[in-house]
């Protein structure tokens, strides 16, 4: 998916937001602001990270929830040609379907369940689009990794995975404690309030196929009505839960659709409950300790890098030579999106956290 806001600054961020009653001083809710996706009447996505404060979730430094829209009526998603540089772009969907295609010759329909995972690395172009013929429903999300130093100027590749590994969490008691055995089923066991797909990473000993850059993990929940779960998570990891249909409650925290929170290092677990049937995502990984210059479809470095790389998109959408940084994607008939013009100060480096 594209930035397409037509004046991206180096960082139009959120507000955050922490409750001061949580007892806990790293949990960090971050709301959502609403971007136009393709124009003023093109759907709307619900853009949690980068936040005011807080740009990342370790490598995770973009999040993008949308729907459930309506598109059997309408175009759908509609994002043309456009370039990326020195990212992962992750897309996941709760309903519906997004055709992609790429400059390296992927043509991949993604589906609920499947991620299409595509490296940007020195430089890569992509379109996604809601096919002909799409459920008359989408609702999703993308989101963006960084690629660290020592990656992220190498050579872009696309990954479809439809096999993910899954697993069950358990419904809690009410109070927390642990399995509810009130609510057990004849084998003895406490039925399931969850079942979790790891999209990237691992979860509780089972590890996604995706190909990561650093050390971190995504995944899918879905909770049943009024299940009360406790998902577990790497101490030595950060991690964000990201609403994706409906309020998900978290230490205190009532996470609205479209809304992180953001939960600090040392922590094993989290307990998750939602009063109706919920999709959610959890995110994390180490912190990401080199500082980053994000401005429209690029990851960066330093303003310089950033102006060579938009030269080169506009000189490669429209007249490209023989060997462009950014190919043509083949299959789409669209125009490419041209960029936007840059700042007219020098864009900064920024870390993962303003103090």
């Amino acid at each position: 998916m594209s930035n397409l806001e037509p004046h991206p600054a180096e960082e139009r961020v959120c507000a955050g937001e922490t409750d001061p009653a949580l007892p806990d001083p790293d949990a960090e809710l971050l709301e959502p602001r609403e971007v136009p996706l393709g124009g003023p009447r093109a759907m709307l996505v619900r853009r949690a990270l980068p936040g005011k404060d807080r740009r990342m979730v370790g490598a995770w430094c973009f999040a993008d929830a949308y729907g459930p829209t309506d598109v059997s009526t309408g175009a759908g998603m509609q994002v043309p040609p456009h370039p990326h540089i020195g990212l992962q772009t992750v897309s996941w969907l709760v309903r519906g379907s997004v055709h992609h295609l790429d400059s390296v010759g992927s043509d991949q329909l993604v589906h609920p369940g499947q991620l299409n995972l595509m490296t940007a690395g020195n430089g890569i172009a992509h379109s996604e689009r809601t096919p002909a013929n799409a459920p008359g429903l989408l609702h999703g999300a993308q989101l963006w990794v960084a690629l660290p130093e020592a990656d992220r100027a190498g050579a872009p590749h696309f990954e479809h995975h439809a096999d993910l590994p899954a697993l069950d969490l358990p419904r809690l008691a009410p109070d927390g404690a642990g399995a509810d055995e009130d609510a057990a089923s004849p084998t003895g066991r406490a039925p399931a309030g969850a079942r979790v797909t790891v999209i990237m990473g691992e979860v509780d000993g089972r590890r996604s196929p995706a190909r990561t850059y650093t050390p971190l993990m995504g995944a899918e929940l879905v909770l049943e009505p009024g299940a009360r779960v406790r998902m577990p998570l790497d101490p030595a990891f950060e991690h964000g839960v990201l609403a994706l249909d409906t309020t998900v409650h978290a230490l205190g925290h009532r996470v609205d659709a479209g809304s992180l929170l953001y939960l600090g290092q040392g922590r094993d677990h989290v307990d998750l409950h939602a009063g109706e049937a919920a999709h959610l995502l959890v995110i994390g990984g180490e912190p990401f300790t080199e500082d980053l210059v994000m401005w429209w479809n690029f990851v960066g470095r330093d303003h310089d890098e950033i102006v060579r790389a938009r030269t080169e998109w506009e000189r490669d959408r429209e007249a490209p030579g023989p060997d462009p940084r950014f190919p043509a994607v083949a299959g789409d008939e669209g125009a490419a999106l041209p960029a936007p013009d840059l700042p007219n100060a020098r864009l900064r480096p920024r870390p993962r956290h303003r103090p």
